[in-house]
């Protein structure tokens, strides 16, 4: 049997989602091996305490980042959206050589992995879609603007007391919301929200392509990897 490639991921201690979506996704090319970064401040996936429970995950790289050394990874990447928008864009390439030098190997954040996947589609203006309070999301639209993009659409998403329990027909709802005539893609941003099920729909229904968190983060590790696998049925980016 042919060696596999190894891609690890780190995921906040109280991520449900991610996994499930990586697993699903994932061609038989590759195999996907996890640590959760831990926090202390207050309840996984609450809007209150967001921006402190975000920045402190920094904090547990070293611990969970050595807890898959022994597996000889080929590529790790940090599946929390939200970090590279508090850490902001000028700031998340010393972030990435941190994670690099823990890791041993190479290394990318999900919104390094989003900017990759928007300059292969040739997307410059931007819908965007955030499910987090008020202040991550005024930080997301200020790091894709950084980052070189035209934030043409946006919404945020109402009522969210945990992202982790939000629905896949919540998301496919933020991501129509997000959506305008001058928008030439729509991200919907954040690991913890359910959306490999709804991609492919929603780019139907929209007419353009649709970038996740997970489906970019999955890319991205694919190209790293060399692995040329085209993943059918979850959008055009991982279809490509």
């Amino acid at each position: 049997m042919a060696m596999r490639a190894r891609f690890g991921v780190l995921v906040p201690a109280g991520n449900p989602t991610v996994e499930p979506e990586l697993y699903r996704m994932a061609p038989s090319s590759v195999t996907i091996h996890f640590a959760r970064l831990e926090t202390l401040a207050g309840d996984p996936g609450a809007a209150e305490g967001m921006e402190q429970r975000t920045l402190g995950y920094l904090d547990s790289l070293p611990a969970a980042t050595h807890s898959l050394s022994a597996l000889h990874l080929d590529v790790v990447a940090l599946a929390h959206t939200g970090v590279s928008y508090l850490t902001g864009h000028a700031r998340e390439p010393a972030l990435v050589d941190r994670l690099q030098g823990l890791a041993g190997t190479r290394a990318f954040t999900a919104a390094r992995a989003i900017i990759a996947a928007l300059r292969h589609l040739g997307v410059r203006r931007l819908g965007l879609g955030t499910p987090y309070p008020e202040a991550i999301s005024v930080a997301g639209r200020a790091y894709w603007q950084a980052a070189g993009f035209d934030v043409v659409a946006y919404h945020r998403l109402d009522d969210v007391a945990n992202i982790y329990e939000e629905t896949e027909a919540r998301a496919y709802a933020l991501g129509r919301a997000a959506d305008s005539a001058d928008a030439e893609a729509v991200l919907i941003s954040g690991t913890g929200l359910h959306t490999a099920g709804i991609v492919e729909r929603l780019e139907h229904d929209l007419g353009k392509p649709v970038v996740t968190s997970q489906g970019a983060t999955l890319w991205q590790a694919l190209r790293l990897m060399g692995i040329p696998d085209a993943v059918r049925g979850y959008g055009r980016l991982l279809g490509s």
